[in-house]
């Protein structure tokens, strides 16, 4: 089929675990004819998941991709893990579409992960849409989930259509005024969406007034339906079961008339230059204008080498195009273009904006590069997606000698990946710590080092990422001679050092007059205070949140030299920090565990025996969320210590929040299992 960009409409699948989203994926792609037979979990024969990890859990652990058409309209759909463990793939396929379509479960409604990807979907400013699936289960409560997205996310969520006969049919509500459904009258919600879109615009609520529903033009309605999801003036719903069919493709249909293409959703958050000087650039869907496209998802094939997934947001993207990747001096050469079902690769000739296609075999290729075909596109970046920041912990290495090489590749291509899976060096430790969402994410990372790459590691719990601080304002002073035959060496340093706001990372203050430390040499004093930066004064941290002033000093002409200005910079730094009420921080982390309302007790009393702060709870169906703060020292082990609790039926998720002063005990502990490292003069 041949497509324009006004015929495209890009939509992400996301929602909470068991919502049905990889199943309704599958008969979308039936219902536009692009499958013959839509695929199930149970088989193991969905496009989506086909890694054979994802078969063996029986849920998905990564993004898959593909298209259909349906009706004239080219619809690139992805479909997103549910589990906040792999909550980064997820986020990434946000910076990829216009439309945000959470998938709710009727049987279990309004979910904690509903909340979550409804409030990232409208921070990155996406079109957002509702399917409420499963609607012909037994225990399915369609009522009672219109009435609690209502209330959680307010009026402006409404139905376009509703279920009839028990959930075997849906009725549509927007374009028809009369009939009889599951939930009353169609009437009554007709004319509460109508209400919601025509007071949007101030033209069409006039035309709307003067002459009633029937003198609003087609597009006149849709005009300001489009205009309603672009400002989350409206949430729309659908009601759907992707296991029967039922309202699926009404969904397309939906799609089709109702969701924006390219052309017509909020523009991408496109800058042009770094850091504060950076300026807001428009993209524009022009097939005609230069190339611009942003990569957003990564996989290292083991058939076609490194595939970079991106999405086209102006001009069109030909097979032999010479293309720049970010900043780049030297192009690459577009030699095969393809689009994605799942797994699949299939060639074509070009990818016109809005488009989602692939390229293979470049190593230059990661996570959010732009790619571009004039150094007029130089310096143009898409706003950083803010995922989750990694803080469970492995230490790892090769359970077999010889096998470092292969492990440190290996790595480096889960990571290339997963946004969310970072890969830290401590050379200090010489230890290799992977860092990821939880206990799940990392086990699954486990399995695809040994599955996909052939490499076996032992791990053990990694070092906390303590760090180290002063609490008060203090002077230190160092003079490093030697005189050991001929040239010496000469330094001299007066500096002062006081704390800054927590999050305020190091300062390097020059306030040295007169001369009295050379400037030549000031480079060098700053190497010795980073070298106590960077190991710890008191415990082996690194050290943070203190601005360093180096206001007085001497100097040899003859003797001074580099060496004596960073021993003298260390050793007065150092000094400094004893008098200073130097403290050891943790980091702590925003908790959030859901467990069944009998277990509320044991788990808030186990959290509060584990120095945690709770923060409140919410009851959501049939679970109650805990929110509390907690150090992460205290949660080694926690994820068996919750299933122990819970026969399985709790789970967590965790965000780093702060880092706070750690009781004078542990601190009394973590300094005395110190040694120092630093070189006596």
């Amino acid at each position: 089929m041949s497509y324009s960009t006004q015929q495209i409409r890009n939509v992400a699948l996301a929602g909470h675990p068991g919502a049905g989203k990889t199943t309704l994926f599958e008969a979308l792609l039936h219902a536009g004819g692009a499958l013959q037979v839509a695929g199930t979990i149970e088989r193991g024969t969905t496009v989506s998941d086909h890694d054979p990890i994802e078969k063996a859990r029986g849920h998905s652990i990564d993004t898959a991709i593909a298209s259909t058409d349906h009706g004239g309209m080219h619809v690139n759909l992805i479909d997103t893990p549910g589990y906040p463990e792999f909550r980064g793939p997820a986020l990434s396929a946000f910076s990829a579409v216009e439309t945000a379509l959470i998938v709710v479960d009727a049987d279990a409604g309004v979910a904690h992960g509903t909340r979550r990807l409804m409030e990232r979907a409208r921070e990155r400013n996406l079109c957002r849409a509702i399917v409420v699936n499963k609607i012909d289960h037994e225990g399915a409560d369609s009522a009672g989930v219109l009435a609690a997205l209502r209330e959680e996310f307010g009026p402006e969520v409404l139905p376009l259509n509703l279920p009839a006969e028990g959930g075997k049919a849906v009725i549509d509500c927007f374009g028809r005024s009369s009939g009889d459904s599951d939930l009353g009258p169609v009437a009554d919600w007709h004319q509460k969406i109508i209400d919601q879109v025509v007071e949007i615009n101030e033209t069409v609520m006039e035309h709307y007034l003067d002459l009633g529903e029937g003198g609003l033009s087609g597009d006149e309605l849709h005009d300001a339906f489009e205009q309603c999801l672009r400002e989350g003036h409206l949430v729309p719903v659908c009601f759907a079961s992707a296991r029967t069919g039922v309202g699926v493709k009404e969904l397309l249909d939906v799609a089709e008339r109702l969701f924006p293409n390219p052309a017509e959703a909020n523009p991408p958050p496109f800058v042009k230059g770094n850091g504060a000087g950076a300026q807001p650039i428009e993209a524009m869907p022009d097939p005609d204008k230069h190339v611009i496209a942003d990569v957003f998802k990564i996989v290292n094939d083991p058939f076609v080498g490194k595939l970079g997934i991106f999405r086209v947001y102006q001009g069109t993207l030909k097979k032999d195009t010479q293309l720049f990747v970010d900043d780049g001096k030297k192009p690459f050469k577009v030699g095969h273009l393809f689009k994605l079902r799942g797994k699949d690769h299939v060639e074509v000739e070009q990818a016109i904006p809005g488009d989602i296609a692939a390229v293979a075999k470049v190593d230059d290729l990661h996570f959010d590069a732009v790619l571009h075909d004039s150094h007029d596109e130089d310096q143009i970046h898409l706003a950083p997606v803010d995922f989750p920041r990694p803080m469970f912990g492995l230490a790892i290495e090769a359970a077999s000698k010889g096998q470092e090489q292969k492990l440190s590749i290996a790595l480096q291509k889960l990571a290339e990946e997963d946004p969310a899976f970072v890969v830290e060096h401590q050379p200090e430790l010489n230890e290799t710590v992977i860092r990821g969402l939880s206990d799940l994410h990392l086990r699954v990372m486990l399995e695809r080092l040994k599955e996909r790459h052939g490499v076996e590691v032992k791990t053990r719990p990694p070092r906390i990422a303590y760090r180290e601080t002063v609490s008060a304002r203090a002077e230190g002073h160092h003079r490093h001679k030697k005189q050991t035959g001929g040239a010496g060496q000469f330094g001299e340093v007066f500096l002062r050092i006081e704390p800054l706001p927590r999050g305020g990372g190091f300062e390097f203050v020059d306030e040295v007059k007169g001369g009295t430390i050379p400037g030549q040499f000031m480079p060098a004093v700053e190497k010795g205070v980073r070298q106590v930066l960077s190991g710890g004064a008191i415990a082996g941290y690194p050290i943070q949140d203190v601005r360093v002033t180096v206001y007085d000093g001497k100097h040899h002409p003859v003797d001074s030299k580099e060496v004596a200005f960073v021993a003298a910079g260390r050793k007065a730094f150092l000094d400094a920090i004893a008098k200073a009420r130097p403290q050891v921080l943790e980091p702590v982390v925003d908790l959030e565990v859901s467990v069944p309302e009998a277990q509320v007790g044991d788990i808030t009393g186990g959290l509060s025996s584990k120095r945690a702060r709770i923060n409140g709870t919410d009851a959501v169906r049939s679970e109650i969320v805990v929110k509390a703060q907690v150090p992460l020292a205290e949660l080694d082990g926690y994820a068996a210590e919750l299933k122990s609790m819970t026969a399985g039926q709790g789970r967590y998720s965790l965000d780093f929040s702060h880092y706070e002063p750690v009781p004078p005990n542990l601190q009394q502990k973590l300094v005395e299992s110190y040694k120092p490292g630093h070189e006596e003069d």
